[in-house]
């Protein structure tokens, strides 16, 4: 489907200095003013907005400050995902260096009184618990800082304030409302730009660039240059993207930015684990931070602790950050198998006895808790269905799920609650307990309550331009590269073209998962395509066919020093 946003194109373009074609792929992309599109293609770090504008910053900052300067011991409490793993990494480093630039910590990385505690994720769950609480009362701990967590957690800090801490939620989640009122946590100070009131420009950040913006202003209430809270940026983009954040006004620019601060980290364990994944540090991209790095980081708090990931940002000995990287590499490799595994299981089951399902409901036993949402995930993308993974969990069967956009999942589950001691989540996802002898009643319900049609099982694939490929120049690709990073939000742009001729096709790759394409044009411009997948299925399905219609991203292959435009085909029609 072609995006139809209209703007006066050709007018932008000479006022930007762009093509028209970028000026729709910006306009697709939400953006409806100039200065949004100038920003967009040019904002720099000054652009960047003071963590200053953010409700209660000052009285965060304050408190913390004065929580320094009385040498108090002060506890972080973070998630176990990337967000939690950055934003925990983020608010120990900065208390720890305002702590000596106010003279009060002791050695290169800070006293100990300052540390961290992070959930066991099948041990503890999500956020903040009981147990933390009074584990941290019985050690002794004044404060406790929350990160990526907290905001839902009224109960849990109402015992901390009731044993005699002092609490500081900073959190980027949605606020519960009860009775339409939003029902913040009782603690000393709530940053989350999520509250009523909130005065901060934008408010579709992650925990860990809260916790930036937080590091922000205490470096410049104890007086810490400002250049040293820059070099933190590496780590709000690193979470912004494995939050999957929408890369729009301010996250834009923290990942643009970002991903070149990595280029030259001083992070020890940030280059070792780049290192072990066979990137080159210079030359990263959104797609390998979501896709390479982040499960990594994300592998220690599936199946092992995700205290390992921090311990690997925080060390400085060269022999321990080896280790770790290697450790977590290897734990993402064992996750992916193990996902796999999952994954092939979970559609075996659903073509054996579930494809007349509209909402599809998975149970597998034996698969680690961790990974149901995971492969939820591909089960939506293989079925292109409202998927759930459920699997079992001491006496009771936890599940994920992951939906397509016709299908509310959280709205869905609130009409079968009863059957549910416990669930959460948002239209696209979800999480949920249940009792295993009720599951059959719980698929039964979901799918006897949906109200999709076959229609809504039909993937949507939207393009920004009906372009021909003699429109495509090596400038064009160039300028494209300009509106990178690519991610959630701001999509790759795709362009369309139908019924190109097909000279030759080629299987290529060790895995035969490459498709080589000779492509004519009407006009006789040939230019090759790209298809990546299953390579001989794509060559038996396109046998005996001369046409072909494309969704597809211009891109130039370089090769023994010549440079030749190319299609990178995302989805295609055979024809003819």
């Amino acid at each position: 489907m072609v995006q139809t946003k209209r703007a006066d194109f050709n007018g932008l373009a000479k006022e930007l200095g762009v093509s028209p074609v970028s000026v729709r792929i910006m306009r697709n992309r939400g953006m409806e003013t100039k200065e949004a599109m100038e920003r967009y293609l040019y904002g720099t770090l000054d652009g960047l907005y003071d963590g200053a504008l953010m409700k209660n910053m000052g009285e965060a900052v304050n408190v913390l400050i004065k929580k320094l300067r009385e040498e108090k011991r002060i506890r972080i409490i973070g998630d176990y995902d990337i967000d939690g793993i950055c934003a925990s990494y983020l608010l120990l480093t900065g208390l720890r260096r305002a702590e000596r630039e106010l003279g009060k910590g002791t050695g290169p990385a800070g006293s100990t009184r300052i540390d961290y505690e992070i959930p066991d994720r099948v041990r503890d769950g999500y956020g903040i618990n009981g147990a933390i609480i009074r584990q941290a009362a019985a050690d002794g701990v004044d404060t406790l800082v929350t990160c990526d967590n907290g905001i839902a957690a009224a109960k849990e800090i109402a015992l901390a304030k009731g044993l005699g801490m002092t609490v500081v939620v900073t959190d980027h989640h949605e606020v519960p409302v009860e009775e339409e009122r939003q029902v913040l946590p009782p603690a000393d100070v709530v940053v989350d730009p999520k509250q009523e009131g909130e005065t901060y420009p934008f408010r579709e950040i992650c925990g860990a660039v809260v916790a930036y913006k937080l590091v922000e202003k205490l470096y410049e209430a104890s007086g810490v240059p400002r250049e040293e809270w820059r070099e933190l940026l590496e780590f709000a983009a690193i979470a912004t993207v494995g939050d999957v954040m929408r890369l729009q006004d301010e996250n834009r620019i923290l990942v643009k930015y970002g991903l070149k601060q990595m280029a030259r980290t001083r992070n020890l364990g940030l280059r070792k684990l780049v290192e072990k994944t066979g990137l080159d540090i210079t030359d990263l991209s959104a797609y390998h931070i979501g896709f390479v790095i982040g499960p990594c980081l994300n592998a220690g708090g599936r199946l092992q602790t995700a205290k390992a990931a921090l311990r690997l940002f925080l060390s400085e000995d060269e022999a321990e950050a080896e280790r770790l990287a290697e450790e977590l590499k290897e734990l993402n490799d064992i996750r992916k198998d193990m996902t796999k595994k999952g994954e092939d299981e979970a559609i075996a089951q659903v073509e054996t006895q579930y494809m007349e399902d509209k909402v599809l409901v998975i149970f597998l036993p034996d698969c680690h808790e961790s990974l149901a949402g995971i492969i939820a995930g591909r089960v939506r993308e293989h079925f292109h269905k409202p998927s759930i993974v459920l699997t079992r969990s001491g006496d009771m069967v936890k599940g994920s799920g992951r939906s397509i956009e016709p299908y509310h999942m959280f709205r869905e589950l609130t009409k079968v609650r009863e059957l549910l001691p416990k669930f959460g989540g948002h239209p696209m996802a979800a999480g949920l307990s249940i009792k295993e002898e009720d599951v059959p009643e719980f698929r039964r319900r979901l799918n006897e309550n949906a109200v999709l049609t076959e229609e809504d099982f039909i993937p949507r694939v939207w393009i920004d331009v009906p372009m021909p490929l003699e429109y495509v120049t090596e400038g064009l690709v160039e300028e494209l590269k300009r509106l990178e990073p690519f991610g959630q939000g701001n999509e790759k742009p795709l362009f369309a073209q139908k019924g190109l001729m097909i000279r030759s096709l080629r299987v290529l790759g060790k895995n035969r998962n490459v498709v080589k394409l000779g492509l004519v044009t009407d006009t006789g411009l040939s230019m090759d395509g790209l298809l990546f997948g299953d390579g001989d299925a794509i060559q038996r399905e396109l046998a005996g066919k001369d046409r072909i219609d494309i969704v597809y991203y211009p891109d130039i292959n370089e090769y023994n020093g010549n440079r030749t435009l190319q299609a990178v085909i995302r989805n295609y029609k055979a024809a003819g």
